[in-house]
C-alpha cells in the first residue's frame, strides 16, 4: 500500500513546489484565501466523501474569485500536482513484476482520484486505489485501514504501508499492518529486504 502525495506525488512538475506556489499570479486567487474559505471550512467532508467537490468549491469561489470557474481551479489544480517520483515507480513495478500486489492508500477525493488513475497514469501500475473519499474515512483514522484491507482481501499482516506521515505509519501498525516511513532515503527493495 503506497501513499500518493508526499510519496509518489511530489507537487509541481516542472520544480516539485506546492500546486498553488504561483495560484494569485497565474489565476489571480490568493492561496490564503483559498485555503481559509475553502480548504478549512469543506475539505474535512469533501476528503470523506460527504459532500463532492464541485458542490461545495462554487460557495468559496463566489466569494474570493467570482472570475473563476470550478473547472478552471480544478483542472489548475489537478495537473500542477503531477510531479512523480520516476524512481520510486521503477522500483515498485519491479516489485510488482516478482509478485507483489501494488495499491495506492491515499486520503483523496473523488474526481482527483479518477484523475491520478487515468490522467496521471497510475492505473496501469497499481492493483486498486483505496482512497478517503470512497471508503468514508481517512488516515490516520483506523476504520481506513481496517476498510482498505477488507476490500483488497487482505488480512492485516499482508499489508506494508509507505507513507511519509509519522501519524499514518503508527496508527496502520495498530490496525496490525507493517508500515514504513517514506524518507526517499533507501530504495523501497532495500525497505521490504530489511523487514522479510
Amino acid at each position: 500500500m503506497v501513499d500518493v502525495d508526499g510519496v509518489l506525488v511530489h507537487g509541481r512538475p516542472e520544480d516539485g513546489r506546492h500546486w498553488s506556489t504561483s495560484l494569485e499570479a497565474d489565476l489571480g486567487i490568493s492561496a490564503e484565501d483559498l485555503h481559509w474559505e475553502f480548504f478549512a471550512v469543506h475539505w474535512g467532508d469533501i476528503i470523506i466523501g460527504r459532500a463532492m467537490l464541485t458542490d461545495r468549491l462554487p460557495l468559496a469561489l463566489q466569494m474570493i474569485a467570482p472570475h473563476l470557474t470550478v473547472d478552471q481551479l480544478i483542472n489548475y489544480w489537478f495537473t500542477k500536482d503531477t510531479r512523480l517520483d520516476e524512481k520510486l515507480l521503477r522500483d515498485l513495478m519491479q516489485l510488482r513484476s516478482s509478485g507483489f500486489q501494488l495499491h495506492l492508500a491515499t486520503n483523496q477525493e473523488h474526481l482527483r482520484a479518477k484523475y491520478l488513475l487515468d490522467e496521471l497514469g497510475l492505473a496501469k501500475h497499481f492493483d486498486s486505489i483505496q482512497y478517503s473519499a470512497q471508503i468514508g474515512a481517512k488516515k490516520p483514522e483506523l476504520e481506513f485501514f481496517r476498510a482498505a484491507a477488507l476490500r483488497t482481501s487482505l488480512s492485516p499482516d499482508e499489508i506494508l504501508l509507505i507513507d511519509d506521515v509519522a501519524e499514518n505509519i503508527e496508527a496502520a501498525k495498530e490496525a496490525g499492518w507493517r508500515a514504513v516511513l517514506w524518507t526517499a532515503e533507501k530504495p523501497i527493495y532495500e525497505i521490504i529486504k530489511d523487514l522479510v
